[in-house]
């Protein structure tokens, strides 16, 4: 037998039994998991001979292994989407576990909620993983989640085209701190692209989808200019400006009380939720100007995404003043300032978890109706922008500021 025969030989041996192998994945799980195989079947993965075992390892083949199956991380993914995994690993939606991780707010939080993916950690979990963290959450018999890719492209059909429609955004993005899909949704934008989907309007139509603004040509970074929090460095000329953002960034306990960066900056900026110099920001706008420009002018995109800056800057005012007034109380003792925060400054990263009911809607004018005010300008949907954010910012302002009064006559009776 000649050395090119044995070697058809083997591979054909080779070929036979992972056919074999994956027949009896299939077998089984039609039975067991039927959703999984019908959506693989669907999937290019199946055109393209991606077997079960090329994504979970051949460790799994009865019940008695099923703890042996691997969770297709993205490093399982890159060999084939090498492109689209660099992109993701420098995004923001990578940092979105460490992100869920560092905030105060998650530890408070039931473990039925975020070991269980139904809280933060429901859309959290896109975010990358150590093996530490993948043997912890299985260790929990945590066994949804801990993947990153199918946030989007939902398996075991993995689709491209689901991934491009705009709601496939729409789980994560949407509710109290961050209802872009509302916003996007009631917007003309997405009014045209929804109307085009559902076959109103001709296919050809302008109407951007979440995907064409924010992941323009595919990229999968997924960044934005000013971040999830809306502040940013390096401070700004605007005196007053830079004052209020000065004591934003204080509660945020990314500054001390004499401006000087603490660790949770460089943890705000090691998990890509605000940037830190003017580059980083300039990058990411002139992003976003050349993906409007596809159907507006430069021009016109600059000035808009400009209105968006200057509502920041006016939320700004308001949001530093009514931080200034519970950080009084604290000075003047007559509200308990929380003993795990160093600072005299309310910590606005305590989320809902607040101890008192004027903390409570101080965080709630911070996390809802600050984001909304300067949310919803940017996604030119006018109700968000008006009357979920600035009219209710102003209404928590004016709360505050008579709770503060009231706290304080209290004390002088």
């Amino acid at each position: 037998m000649s050395k090119v025969t044995t070697i058809l030989l083997l591979f054909c041996g080779v070929i036979l039994g992972t056919a074999q192998a994956q027949n009896a994945c299939i077998d089984c799980h039609r039975l067991k998991t039927p959703g999984i195989v019908s959506d693989w079947e669907l999937s290019k993965h199946s055109r393209n001979a991606v077997t079960c075992d090329v994504c979970h390892g051949s460790g799994h083949s009865s019940t008695d292994d099923i703890a042996n199956v691997r969770i297709p991380t993205p490093a399982v993914c890159a060999p084939c989407h090498e492109t689209q995994v660099a992109q993701f690993t420098k995004g923001k939606h990578a940092d979105a576990w460490a992100a869920s991780n560092a905030m105060p707010t998650a530890h408070f939080q039931p473990m039925a909620m975020m070991s269980g993916m139904k809280g933060c950690n429901g859309c959290h979990k896109i975010g990358l993983k150590t093996e530490a963290d993948i043997r912890k959450l299985k260790s929990e018999g945590q066994g949804y989640g801990l993947a990153s890719c199918d946030a989007c492209h939902t398996r075991h059909a993995f689709s491209k085209t689901e991934a491009r429609q705009p709601q496939a955004c729409q789980t994560c993005h949407t509710g109290s701190d961050h209802p872009q899909w509302e916003m996007y949704a009631g917007s003309k934008h997405g009014v045209r692209a929804l109307l085009r989907q559902n076959g109103t309007l001709h296919e050809s139509i302008a109407g951007p989808t979440c995907q064409d603004c924010h992941m323009s040509k595919g990229n999968h970074e997924v960044r934005t200019a000013w971040g999830f929090f809306g502040v940013r460095l390096p401070m700004p000329k605007d005196e007053r400006w830079a004052a209020d953002r000065t004591t934003i960034l204080q509660a945020l306990g990314m500054l001390d009380p004499d401006a000087k960066p603490t660790e949770r900056l460089e943890t705000a900026g090691e998990i890509d939720v605000m940037r830190l110099s003017d580059d980083a920001w300039q990058i990411e706008r002139d992003r976003m100007t050349r993906a409007c420009a596809n159907c507006h002018s430069s021009r016109f995109a600059s000035g808009e995404l400009a209105k968006g800056d200057d509502m920041i800057r006016e939320a700004d005012h308001v949001m530093a003043d009514a931080i200034l007034e519970v950080a009084s109380l604290y000075r003047d003792k007559l509200i308990p300032r929380p003993g795990n925060y160093p600072y005299a400054f309310p910590d606005l990263l305590t989320f809902h978890n607040a101890p008192t009911e004027i903390e409570t809607r101080l965080f709630k004018m911070f996390f809802k109706h600050r984001m909304r005010t300067f949310m919803g300008t940017f996604h030119m949907n006018p109700d968000y922008a008006l009357w979920n954010g600035w009219s209710e910012l102003v209404e928590d302002y004016t709360a505050i500021k008579a709770m503060a009064e009231n706290i304080r006559f209290k004390q002088t009776k």
